[in-house]
């Protein structure tokens, strides 16, 4: 069972601040030929989240950023937007009948393909796919077996895709597509180490099955729930795996590594902590540069629990992780941390033209304004 089924609404926490100017900083983009540098940061102190209209309440766990104009966001209640204004508005392309399904991951091929993942016991496991904006959707797996439970998605390309689902037989059930999300197949489990007693991944951001950029073959996912939270890598597209300790503490069904972000083969970030409303979460965040062979405690962590992180484009050092207390950000790939904004969060992602997004509660969506 999916620990992040007992999570509780986070507290609310007041509008998106303003970003400092250190963040500004790390947003300025290296100039093109031709082109005039960034501002110094003193001139773009402004950066920061900007929340745009939504018009629901729906809890956006499931997150993918296109470009600065195009994202897709799942939700609550079988929701999904989809913008290509900026945020300036947001259609609802909800797949029809799909009130009763927890959304929980979103995964955007491009502005008009993505794939939705519906969570839960059973049947309530679903995969959708959409080819023309949302305008309709095709049901490409339902999920039969009444022992697993479906976390995360994630595509490697435009082709190859995986999705997880928590421990069957004592061993984490790994889905694969090979055709852009229109098949699915559960994959042989021979490859895949045990799993801990109470081990599972957290459905709680569309981050605990990831890639890196640029496509290739290797994936990674995190856990949480048992005696040591870890962390599973495959150089195979999932045909194979081996496993790592975090140094993130678990020992808890509330307690362990919630969310991933690779920006390449060898350098990973990971954060999580204990997602019960004022628990305390020491030691919430870790780096690698060994592609997850090896995982540092950071120096500096996040002060609270963190369920979502991504890596900033155009930086080799600069990353935001969020959750329901705020977003911190580092700017040496994870060692420390330091929060510049206190508004709730559960996700955040990146596109590659520099276009971030963050969602969560309360149809809370917003875009990195750059001031």
């Amino acid at each position: 069972m999916t620990p992040v089924r007992k999570m509780q609404t986070a507290r609310r926490t007041r509008t998106a601040g303003l970003v400092g100017a250190a963040l500004a900083l790390a947003l300025a983009a290296p100039a093109r030929a031709g082109e005039t540098p960034a501002a110094p940061a003193t001139a773009v102190s402004g950066a920061g989240w900007q929340l745009t209209p939504t018009g629901t309440d729906a809890r956006f766990r499931g997150l993918a950023a296109v470009d600065r104009r195009t994202a897709w966001a799942a939700g609550s209640r079988g929701t999904v937007l989809r913008t290509t204004d900026a945020g300036r508005g947001w259609r609802d392309v909800s797949p029809p009948g799909a009130e009763g399904l927890e959304l929980r991951d979103v995964e955007a091929l491009d502005a008009r393909r993505a794939v939705v993942l519906a969570i839960g016991e059973g049947e309530a496991s679903r995969l959708l796919r959409t080819e023309d904006g949302g305008a309709t959707w095709t049901e490409a797996f339902r999920n039969a077996d009444p022992r697993a439970f479906y976390d995360c998605v994630t595509f490697l390309d435009r082709r190859h895709g995986l999705a997880l689902s928590d421990p069957v037989d004592g061993r984490f059930r790994v889905l694969a597509t090979r055709d852009g999300g229109r098949s699915w197949e559960v994959l042989p489990d021979a490859g895949m180490p045990a799993a801990l007693p109470g081990e599972a991944g957290f459905a709680a951001s569309g981050q605990c099955l990831v890639t890196a950029p640029g496509g290739g073959k290797d994936v990674w996912f995190a856990t949480g729930g048992g005696a040591t939270a870890r962390i599973f890598h495959s150089a195979d597209r999932g045909r194979t795996w081996t496993v790592t300790d975090s140094t993130v503490p678990a020992g808890d069904p509330a307690r362990g590594v919630f969310a991933l972000a690779f920006r390449d083969r060898g350098h990973g970030i990971a954060v999580g902590g204990d997602y019960r409303a004022g628990q305390p979460s020491p030691r919430a965040a870790a780096v690698t540069a060994d592609g997850g062979r090896t995982w540092t405690p950071a120096g500096t962590p996040p002060p609270a629990y963190r369920s979502g992180v991504a890596w900033l484009p155009h930086s080799r050092t600069a990353a935001l992780a969020v959750g329901p207390t705020g977003t911190d950000l580092t700017r040496d790939g994870g060692r420390t941390w330091r929060t510049v904004d206190t508004g709730s969060y559960d996700t955040v992602d990146c596109a590659p033209d520099g276009g971030c997004w963050a969602s969560g509660e309360k149809g809370r969506i917003a875009r990195l304004a750059r001031g």
